[in-house]
């Protein structure tokens, strides 16, 4: 079985609806994913736009998901910790939790969402940076699912 990472919310590889965005609502999509390796200990998941004039932006941080947990849900608050268990990172807006695509006006932008399935927890605290998540979870990655949707304004 393959490790997976799904959303209702844009086909893989379509536009992203508006109310994901800084032009709209602002808020997470729901993520479902299946097919993790028995190992798994803890998920992460980080979003990112390769895209942004100033190099790669992450707009998302989530880490020490339980390795139980199989989804996140629409609209995740934006503090620290995550319902149901995980922790959340401080993105490139400064800000901790989710913050939508928001490229300049122009060509489409591609966002990754990036779901590591890790044999050990991370034990960071919130508001880590990506730097600090990806070097904890550095020799701890067993899969990863990804998940791209575009967006311009």
């Amino acid at each position: 079985m393959s490790f997976v990472l799904e959303t209702k919310a844009f086909p893989k590889g379509g536009e992203i609806p508006s109310k994901y965005t800084c032009s709209g609502e602002n808020v997470s999509p729901a993520l479902f994913w299946s097919g993790a390796p028995p190992a798994t200990r803890s998920f992460a998941l980080i979003v990112e736009d390769p895209d942004a004039p100033s190099g790669t932006f992450t707009h998302w941080i989530v880490y020490d998901l339980p390795a139980g947990a199989h989804q996140l849900p629409q609209n995740v608050s934006q503090t620290d910790d995550v319902s149901g268990g995980g922790r959340q990172g401080r993105n490139d807006f400064r800000r901790t939790g989710y913050g939508g695509p928001c490229p300049p006006p122009g060509k489409a932008h591609r966002y990754f969402f990036r779901l590591y399935a890790l044999d050990a927890t991370l034990n960071l605290p919130a508001g880590a940076s990506r730097q600090e998540a990806e070097g904890a979870m550095r020799a701890h990655v067993i899969a990863q699912a990804e998940l791209m949707g575009k967006f311009a304004r």
